[in-house]
Formats: C-alpha cells, sequence, structure tokens
C-alpha cells in the first residue's frame, strides 16, 4: 500500500518561499512509470493541479504557476518536493501530494496524502 504525506510549514508570510515536502512509502518515486505530483485547492474553488516530477526525474509545470514553482526529489529519503515563491494569500490552501501523471486529471490518481492547509498571511 502506497502512502504519502505532506509535511512543512502552515503559515507562510506574503512574498516568502512556501516550501512542503511529500515522503512516500510503500513504494518508490523511482519507479517505472509513475508519476508524484502538487495539487492544492483553495477554499470553496476547485483543485488546481501545480506540477509534478516522473520516475525518472522529468518534471512537469502548470503553466500558470511556472514562474514561481520549483519542484525536486530526493531519492534517498523517497521524497519529492515543492517550493512556490512570491506568495500572496491568494495562494492560501490545502496542499496535497499524490500519484498520478500530468496527462490525467486529478480524479484519476490514485493514492494521495491527506493534505496540509497553507495559510499566507503577515
Amino acid at each position: 500500500q502506497v502512502q504519502l504525506e505532506e509535511s512543512g510549514p502552515g503559515l507562510v508570510k506574503p512574498s516568502q518561499t512556501l516550501s512542503l515536502s511529500c515522503t512516500v512509502s510503500g513504494g518508490s518515486i523511482t519507479a517505472n512509470y509513475y508519476y508524484w505530483s502538487w495539487i492544492r485547492q483553495p477554499r470553496e474553488k476547485a483543485m488546481e493541479w501545480m506540477g509534478a516530477i516522473a520516475y525518472d526525474g522529468s518534471i512537469y509545470y502548470s503553466p500558470s504557476l511556472k514562474s514561481r514553482t520549483s519542484i525536486s526529489r530526493d531519492t534517498s529519503k523517497n521524497q519529492f518536493t515543492l517550493q512556490l515563491s512570491s506568495v500572496t494569500p491568494e495562494d492560501s490552501a490545502i496542499y496535497y501530494c499524490a500519484r498520478g501523471a500530468p496527462e490525467l486529471g486529478v480524479g484519476e490518481y490514485d493514492y494521495w496524502g491527506q493534505g496540509t492547509q497553507v495559510t499566507v498571511s503577515s
């Protein structure tokens, strides 16, 4: 059974960089041919796919967030990370990590973390 767990600060100040990690257990992030994604959901809004890192290290970003987003991985920890720079209160959301490819809808992703609330506020 694959499990994902997000970790990181729950409060970030405006203009700072939001950093989250997702630790995966029960499966390797380098296993063929899986993709590992970041998704967020602001309150009362739809889920938004942010980006993904593939089993081979290829990285994909949402065009709308690409200029502010960086995704990386640490294979020794079986972990992948999200950094979102220059945050504003509009970036406040529940952030999820999940297993799923960019070309799929998030509804088709099979394993999810429990989500972590991030609030951007001074």
